[in-house]
């Protein structure tokens, strides 16, 4: 999806805005399995369905908080915060991110986000910050909050 006039040349008009809230995503055993395979973090609490339930403080297993975190950069893209006349977009990092609250496997999450900043640095180069709040379906709390960091190209 598009957001309306957001362009490389009108990102400064968009900061200390939410620039939108992505589709809900579900977070359940199967993507939690895969990416445990992926990064051979098989720890019980996301992985042994039947333990997490009988010792989990949280009734059941729960998500990696990377694997929470990783779905930020898809979400982003959907939403369109990357501008459709950027020739690319490369992650550069991220700021102050807090994991708040555990993904319970078979919950669904979305992103909210906000643009902070959006720093020219020259060559058609501008180093965007955002907000990303990723909220649990149902839940007060969020899962996590980041600050990304994404270097646009014109």
């Amino acid at each position: 999806m598009a957001i309306e006039n957001y362009r490389m040349a009108t990102l400064n008009a968009f900061v200390g805005k939410e620039l939108g809230v992505s589709d809900w995503v579900e977070v359940d055993q199967a993507r939690i399995d895969a990416f445990a395979q992926c990064t051979n973090d098989k720890q019980w609490i996301h992985v042994d369905v039947e333990r997490a339930g009988k010792e989990s403080p949280f009734g059941g297993t729960i998500a990696h908080g990377y694997l929470t975190l990783s779905l930020v950069a898809g979400q982003m893209q959907e939403m369109g915060v990357i501008p459709a006349d950027a020739s690319a977009a490369v992650n550069y990092g991220l700021e102050k991110t807090r994991f708040l609250a555990p993904v319970k496997a078979g919950s669904r999450v979305r992103n909210r986000v906000s643009l902070l900043a959006a720093d020219n640095k020259g060559g058609g180069r501008v180093l965007l910050r955002t907000e990303n709040t990723i909220e649990i379906e149902g839940e007060a709390k969020p899962a996590l909050v980041a600050e990304a960091l994404a270097l646009l190209v014109a």
